[in-house]
This record gives C-alpha cells, sequence and structure tokens, in this order.
C-alpha cells in the first residue's frame, strides 16, 4: 500500500545566484495559465503574457543580482579587436556592454553583441560589496581615459609597430620600407591608431593590478569602513531616506527571490538561493581572488598585492563566464604567485 511505502528523502540544494540569471527558466519564470494581467485573465500564448513573463523575468534577474552585487566583477574579452568590457554580472547585457565601447571611427562599435565574439578573460572576487563597486568604477574610469586620452607611445610608429605590420612578400616590404622611411615617432594612421587605442587586453590587467594597490591606501585611510566625517542635517535626513528606499526595495526583491525559490521547490527537494561561501579563504582580511581563463595572462602585470591570490576558471564552451575550476586540495592555485623581482 502506499502507506507503507518508505517516504522519498528530502534534499536541500542551494543554487548561486551568479549562474541562475543565465538560466531559461530565471529569464522566463513560471507563470501560471489564465493569471490576471493588465485586469483580465489570460492566455500563454497571448502577447500580453509572453510581456509580462519577459517583464517578471527581467525584475528577477534583478533582485538575484542584488544578492552579490559589487562582489565579483566578471571581465570579457572580444576574440578579433582585444576591445575589454567589465560586467557585475556573469552573463553579459547589451545595453552595459555598448555604454563601454568608446567610437574611434566606423565599424568599431558594433550596432548589437555577438556572443561568438566576446570570451571571458578574468574574474575579481572580493568579500566587500562596497570595495568591489569602487574597483569596478576604477577600472571603468581608466579604460575610458586611456581611449579618450591615450598616451603618444601608445599611438605612435615604433619599431614594433613597423615589424608587426611589414608584409612577408619581398617587393612589398620594399615598398612598406620606403612608405615608412623616416616616419619613426611619427603618428599612426587613423585606422592603426583605433586598434591601437581599442586593444586594452593587456593594459586590463595593469589596471585591475593598479586599482588593487590603490585600495589598500584607500582602506588605510578609512574607506568601507563606515565611518562618515561630519553630515548637515540635511544631508543625514537624505540619508536616511536613501536607506529607507534600499530597505523596501530589498524586501520587496526577497519577496520575489523566496517565491522564485517556492516555485523551483518540488517535494522532494528544496532549493534555496544564496550566496556561495568561498571555502579556500582567499577573500579573509579583505583578500582578492583572481581567476584567469589563462592564468599566465597575470604577468602582464608588473606587481601584485600581498592580499591577492590567483586561481582559474572552469573550461567551458559557453560564452557565460563559468566558475571556478574545481581543484582536489580545495585550495586556490598560484597562492601568492605572479610576483615580479624588482631591480
Amino acid at each position: 500500500m502506499a502507506s507503507q511505502q518508505a517516504a522519498k528523502p528530502f534534499h536541500k540544494k542551494i543554487l548561486d545566484p551568479t549562474k541562475i540569471g543565465t538560466w531559461k527558466v530565471a529569464r522566463r519564470p513560471p507563470i501560471e495559465n489564465h493569471s490576471l494581467i493588465q485586469g483580465k485573465p489570460r492566455e500563454q500564448n497571448s502577447n500580453a503574457f509572453k510581456d509580462h513573463q519577459s517583464k517578471e523575468g527581467t525584475r528577477l534577474r534583478k533582485a538575484l543580482n542584488a544578492i552579490t552585487h559589487g562582489k565579483n566583477i566578471f571581465v570579457y574579452h572580444n576574440i578579433r579587436t582585444n576591445q575589454v568590457v567589465y560586467s557585475l554580472t556573469r552573463y553579459l547585457e547589451k545595453n552595459s556592454v555598448l555604454r563601454q565601447l568608446v567610437y574611434h571611427g566606423k565599424k568599431t562599435v558594433p550596432a548589437s553583441l555577438r556572443k561568438d565574439m566576446w570570451v571571458p578573460y578574468y574574474s575579481v572576487h572580493f568579500n566587500d560589496s562596497k570595495i568591489g563597486l569602487r574597483a569596478y568604477h576604477l577600472l571603468r574610469e581608466f579604460s575610458m581615459q586611456r581611449q579618450l586620452s591615450p598616451p603618444r607611445e601608445m599611438i605612435t610608429i615604433d619599431e614594433k609597430y613597423l615589424d608587426q605590420k611589414r608584409p612577408r612578400d619581398p617587393e612589398k616590404a620594399k615598398e612598406f620600407n620606403e612608405k615608412y622611411e623616416g616616419k619613426l615617432g611619427w603618428l599612426m594612421e587613423k585606422k592603426d591608431r583605433a586598434r591601437a587605442m581599442m586593444d586594452q587586453k593587456a593594459t586590463s590587467v595593469a589596471d585591475i593590478a593598479a586599482v588593487l594597490e590603490i585600495q589598500e591606501d584607500e582602506m588605510k585611510n578609512g574607506f568601507a569602513s563606515g565611518l562618515r566625517g561630519y553630515l548637515t542635517p540635511s544631508a543625514r535626513r537624505r540619508r536616511r531616506q536613501a536607506r529607507q528606499k534600499e530597505q523596501l526595495k530589498a524586501e520587496e526583491q526577497a519577496v520575489r527571490v523566496a517565491s522564485f525559490e517556492q516555485a523551483l521547490s518540488t517535494n522532494q527537494v528544496e532549493y534555496k538561493i544564496e550566496e556561495i561561501e568561498d571555502k579556500t579563504g582567499a577573500l579573509e582580511n579583505n583578500g582578492v581572488k583572481i581567476l584567469w581563463t589563462d592564468i599566465h595572462d597575470a604577468r602582464l602585470a608588473e606587481t601584485w598585492s600581498d592580499r591577492v591570490q590567483h586561481g582559474e576558471l572552469e573550461s567551458t564552451r559557453d560564452h557565460v563566464m563559468p566558475g571556478q575550476k574545481r581543484i582536489v586540495d580545495q585550495e586556490v592555485l598560484a597562492e601568492g604567485g605572479f610576483k615580479e623581482k624588482q631591480a
């Protein structure tokens, strides 16, 4: 009889909120048929139902991203132009990416995102969201400043530039040498200048290393410690009102996530969406963990801060940023590595 059958085991499974946003069930969350939408029950194949489901998916992804907002920075690069973009989400959002691309001339800014052109580069992980957001803003500022006002040596003709551009054919190479004879130190042609400024792959690594050094000095001066200087009464009032709005928004997002957990759970498995705890210990004492698609790219920076530990990303064919590579001893790879000797 059914009452005599052994009850099935009940499991609890933790889901990573940074990965759920890429799932189809999060982009189009389950909604019952004939739900009341715009004042009347709607069929699942109606345009009103599909539009409502899409908007609910956007709200749900924002609620999921709020759980770890600022603690992770995901970096992607373009395999053709070496352009680099920064994201606070594991997946790229079209509007966020296009705002980071500077117009350098014809066909330097794409009309839309191509998933086959943007691949994971590295990811940076913090223990404090304030420190992570500060690093994100600095990275965006450094990238924009370098492209709008590039250093002179980046866009001038030098021996390295000529060696890379010189044709292999002897006759064409002779014409090339005649064309560029005596032009060392001149500005590159417009098209070549655009390519040089778009290539941010190496400078991005140097930027994150410099940002972490800057943040060490800021934390010594009390940044992200919660201590503030003197505030006027009106400033205190504005701060109090902003915190109240943030609290209401957080409560609304918590309800949305809880309802999504309930929709995913079954009689046998209970799903909980929580921030995944870092078991490597790399984030303790304001530590920083950087995971690389190719760990040798870390050598593009001259030095690394002592609080940085390096690891590898999982190998994946998907364009979405993967998680940390599984390691048997549960330790971060190359601990304290990639430090160049000073002369």
